[in-house]
């Protein structure tokens, strides 16, 4: 995931309802009222002047010693605040932490061309730090001169704080790819805000945050808003609220799927090894060698097995820990990191008891500020108004969810998935190599496929027929159909070899028979049982293999089809095996489990 968020750069950091406008009572004597924060609408409102700040470098001592030198890390960490907080004002702070503030190197990904279960060298693709989306995504289009929200925010009284994740630009330590060394490096610029860390100048003089009312927020996109995930995960005191934007919850479920070995989309070949050296920065480069070695071997990209490596990256862990408010943001069609992050995540969420809000929008890896700015920067303004100002604005009693529908518009809802949406199961029947039915009644007999990894998923669902792939597909719909979160494939498959990639899309046609593809999901059959466990198969013999979905919301429009296709490999995504290996399907004792809005009603009358 190299690459991904935020709007902070090493040498360059940029990045209720009341009527009435209100002075916070707190501020010291010595502060001029206009000095103060001002709020309107329950906002925050631009009193400052965003030119007129005081400016630090700081390296943050972390409690860790990520590259083994006998030496805590250190965490370079640059302030941005308003020059009011020299006459006393104290304020809280939004703080963005990235592994890309320095760029990246051109590192080779691994072969995906490999026998599945076959070790494999570094000669895959080159991963080139120049033409990485997640670097434009987690910094803004021109990081070396501008930050997407610094004036906006330092204008509204808030300081903005920028640092530099472990082994990356001016930190030391080792980069390690979302474990815990990583999230306490992060973390640690929390805790010196608050008064409980250490920190230096370049010239070694101890420097404290006494300006900060220690009320922190994080935020960032892709890596820089899985960092705000991992802190928050810590439950550490004074994080009061992040924005996690097109960000990881869980390691395993971005590098694998249900125990295949997986790519993030565009990212064929990387993993946790090919992100560490890619963000490792620092200047001296040799003492991380050994680490970045060390995560080469244990990732695993043999069996694809869930594992203690992966475990450690799995903030879903400590969800019980999160004490901030999560709002929550994610492109419905983002196949770097998919949308199966941010459904677990908010879902744990949900269950813990935080406050929680949800954006998702039509777009795939991307910040909503290039989306819906005002709108969205209100949205965002808010919540740190209410979380880090402790100004109550009733954010929290808003609708949960606002999401962009497939024509652009923009609507809110009371949560996601939408309320009201239960599950139910469509059958197959026979035709699968030409065109197979979707429905409510079961088929007979059983349908086979020949694995053929060299041709994309997208030109075998547009052929007629194929002989590497089986297809089924509803009527055309009577009305718009709407699908809200989670689908599973429950499959009966055998395999004429001990090893196969199975892959399922849900797919979109439309009367004109143009095709869209609405998910995907993988799956390793050895996995069947449990994703940390490899469990072998017998040829010729059929087992229940259950594929995970990747969630969506999607509306099928009247007159369209759904169609459900099953293939083996998938050429952007899984290991490419040579091809021939076959899978049987037994149309009898498969199904589709689709999450509907209106559940059994709105199918009834959707056909």
């Amino acid at each position: 995931m190299a690459s991904h968020w935020g709007c902070l750069v090493r040498g360059a950091r940029r990045v209720a309802l009341l009527t009435a406008v209100l002075v916070l009572p707190f501020l010291p004597a010595t502060a001029n009222a206009a000095e103060g924060p001002v709020f309107k609408d329950g906002e925050a409102q631009p009193v400052f002047d965003p030119k007129d700040v005081v400016k630090e470098s700081v390296w943050v001592r972390a409690p860790v010693d990520s590259d083994r030198d006998g030496k805590d890390d250190e965490v370079y960490t640059e302030v941005v605040r308003p020059r009011a907080t020299e006459r006393g004002l104290k304020v809280p702070v939004v703080y963005m932490v990235s592994p890309y503030f320095s760029g990246g190197n051109d590192v080779p990904n691994h072969n995906v061309d490999v026998e599945l279960y076959v070790p494999d060298k570094r000669d895959g693709r080159l991963l080139k730090a120049s033409s990485d989306e997640r670097v434009t995504a987690a910094l803004g289009p021109n990081p070396i001169t501008s930050g997407r929200y610094e004036a906006y925010f330092i204008a509204r009284g808030y300081a903005v704080v920028y640092a530099e994740s472990l082994g990356t630009g001016k930190s030391t330590g080792c980069p390690t790819t979302g474990d815990v060394n990583e999230t306490i490096g992060a973390r640690v610029v929390v805790d010196w805000l608050n008064g409980r860390a250490s920190a230096r100048t370049a010239t070694g003089e101890a420097v404290k945050a006494t300006w900060s009312t220690g009320k922190t927020g994080m935020m960032g996109v892709s890596y820089n808003g899985t960092l705000p995930n991992a802190v928050a995960s810590t439950g550490v005191r004074g994080l009061e609220a992040i924005v996690p934007i097109a960000a990881i919850s869980s390691w395993y479920d971005y590098y694998r799927a249900d125990g295949a070995v997986v790519a993030p989309g565009t990212f064929q070949g990387e993993d946790a090894d090919v992100l560490a050296e890619y963000v490792h920065t620092r200047a001296d480069r040799e003492i991380c060698k050994p680490i970045i070695a060390e995560i080469a071997k244990d990732q695993d990209r043999i069996t694809g097995d869930y594992s203690t490596f992966w475990d450690k990256r799995n903030y879903l862990n400590d969800v019980h820990k999160v004490r901030a408010a999560v709002l929550a943001v994610h492109g419905l069609n983002d196949w770097n990191v998919k949308m199966t992050h941010v459904e677990q995540w908010y879902s744990a969420l949900k269950k813990v008891g935080v406050p929680h809000k949800i954006w998702l929008h039509q777009s795939g890896h991307t910040d909503p500020d290039t989306l819906r700015s005002p709108e969205w920067r209100r949205t965002l303004n808010r919540w740190f108004t209410q979380y880090l100002w402790g100004h109550r604005n009733g954010i929290d009693k808003e609708p949960r969810a606002t999401l962009q529908r497939e024509d652009k518009t923009w609507v809110d809802e009371k949560d996601w998935p939408a309320p009201g949406t239960s599950d139910v199961r469509l059958r197959l029947s026979a035709g699968g190599p030409a065109q197979g039915g979707l429905g409510l009644r079961p088929g007979q007999g059983v349908e086979r496929l020949t694995d053929d990894a060299t041709k994309t998923a997208e030109s075998l669902i547009d052929q007629p027929t194929s002989p590497h792939r089986l297809s089924y597909t509803t009527e055309p719909t009577q009305k718009p159909l709407r699908l809200s979160g989670k689908s599973t494939a429950h499959l009966r498959i055998a395999f004429d070899r001990p090893a196969a990639n199975v892959t399922t899309l849900l797919v979109d046609r439309a009367p004109d028979g143009k095709s869209h593809v609405i998910t995907r999901g993988w799956t390793d059959p050895q996995n069947r049982q449990r994703p940390d466990r490899t469990s072998p198969i017998k040829p010729g013999k059929f087992y229940d293999v259950d594929v995970p979905i990747v969630p969506d919301d999607y509306i099928l429009q009247a007159g369209h089809r759904l169609e459900f296709v099953l293939i083996s490999s998938d050429y952007d995504y899984t290991l490419r095996p040579q091809p021939g290996a076959g899978l049987s399907l037994d149309l009898a004792r498969t199904s589709v489990e689709l999450p509907v809005v209106g559940g059994w009603r709105a199918l009834f009358q959707t056909f």
